[in-house]
């Protein structure tokens, strides 16, 4: 059993959790993720790392409630446990592989849009921890929806905030104030975009015209985490990739966003699970339990 010892309302429908794994911690890089259980007959949720803290043994998770299982975690109360908290999985952040020195010369930029902010606060607070300086920008719909605002001020050299609605920082989305920043002189060379696909893709779609190499996380995508399901299979490049065991960053002007999108319209129809199962063959399992 993984215990929580803390717990906090980040926004609507938001919730912060601090869990105690300390094997998980002791082994978590920025850009992993992990499966947490609330029982033994509960569904496997898979979730980027927002923060870990080796000496204490705690690992930070933060979530949305889009489901009953979320639902259910959202229940759990600090002294309550997890059944399970499976990870670290997936690839890290290819940032944490480079030397810091090259690192520092790299002029880098964070996107981070809405429940993204989470995936993208583990890797800013590791960049800062090791003298890098990095920008961001912080995107949601109105202010209400931004979350984490201190702790991203503490870990980036500039922080810019854009709000659609025009109710805090930037009028507009993530891709009108990085315009607004590259019409105004600021330029970056290495940018990394984690939030709602479609955000992904059009900040993705910017950069590419701008020439700064892009990197995403594709982790809501994933279902089961392991590769054996098959959900989060997606095109980059033209190949077929899986987000859980391949990523779950990838080149974001490689991946096929329409394609990505599409296919998890068509898992809502009986009707698009058999196309899939058709067009998708060997690749598509239907294990993921989304096709029964």
């Amino acid at each position: 059993m993984f215990e929580i010892t803390a717990k906090k309302l980040l926004g609507p429908k938001v919730f912060q959790m601090d869990i105690a794994a300390p094997l998980v911690a002791g082994k978590a890089m920025p850009g992993q993720f992990l499966i947490v259980r609330v029982d033994k007959d509960g569904e496997r949720i898979p979730l980027t790392v927002c923060d870990y803290d080796r000496e204490k043994g705690i690992i930070t998770i933060v979530f949305q409630t889009v489901g009953v299982e979320t639902e259910r975690m959202a229940k759990l109360d600090p002294g309550d446990s997890f059944a399970d908290v499976v990870g670290p999985l997936g690839r890290p952040s290819d940032l944490v592989d480079l030397p810091v020195e090259e690192l520092k010369a790299k002029k880098i930029l964070f996107i981070a849009g809405g429940v993204g902010t989470a995936p993208c606060y583990n890797q800013l607070k590791w960049l800062h921890d090791n003298g890098v300086a990095v920008d961001c920008i912080q995107g949601a719909r109105t202010k209400d929806l931004l979350i984490l605002e201190d702790e991203m001020k503490a870990v980036c050299t500039n922080l810019y905030f854009a709000t659609d609605d025009g109710s805090y920082g930037i009028h507009g989305n993530v891709c009108v104030a990085l315009q607004q920043l590259w019409d105004e002189g600021v330029r970056y060379d290495h940018c990394v975009v984690i939030g709602p696909m479609i955000m992904m893709k059009f900040a993705c779609q910017l950069t590419k015209k701008l020439g700064i190499p892009t990197v995403v996380s594709m982790n809501t995508i994933m279902v089961d985490g392991t590769g054996m399901c098959g959900a989060c299979r997606l095109l980059v490049g033209g190949q077929v990739k899986f987000a859980c065991v391949d990523g779950p960053e990838f080149d974001g002007w490689e991946v096929d966003f329409d394609q990505a999108m599409q296919r998890s319209r068509l898992y809502k129809t009986q009707e698009g699970e058999l196309m899939l199962k058709l067009t998708e063959g060997d690749t598509h399992s239907g294990s993921c339990g989304v096709c029964k």
